[in-house]
């Protein structure tokens, strides 16, 4: 399942669900069900959005990330891996659109809205 965040600000982002359902959780957001980020709740979804992005990156420097980042299939990690072939997205990398989006949208005084 794909979440697509939309605002008249700038344009769409979408990714998927296990990505997105991680994010609305930092935010303290339900997922599931279609939402929206007022324009009075983005500052403080952003401040938690790169607390989160800063969180991770310590734990990374210091050695303990592994693969059990939100939407990650263990099982294709581990295949990947066995190939050689594994890349893992950061969470920084997922959620810097959507920063983007959200700045944008405080600017013009514009709310965000989700849907899966």
């Amino acid at each position: 399942m794909l979440y697509k965040f939309k605002s008249p600000a700038g344009a769409d982002v979408i990714m998927n669900q296990g990505p997105a359902e991680h994010i609305l959780d930092v935010i303290g957001k339900g997922a599931g069900a279609p939402g929206i980020i007022t324009v009075e709740q983005i500052p403080a979804a952003i401040s938690a959005l790169r607390a989160e992005v800063a969180r991770q990156e310590q734990e990374r420097a210091a050695g303990k990330a592994g693969h059990h980042h939100a939407g990650i299939d263990d099982v294709a990690v581990q295949v990947a891996e066995e190939q050689g072939k594994a890349e893992t997205v950061l969470f920084s990398q997922r959620v810097t659109p959507l920063i983007h989006l959200l700045e944008l949208s405080l600017a013009e005084g514009k709310g965000v809205i989700w849907g899966a």
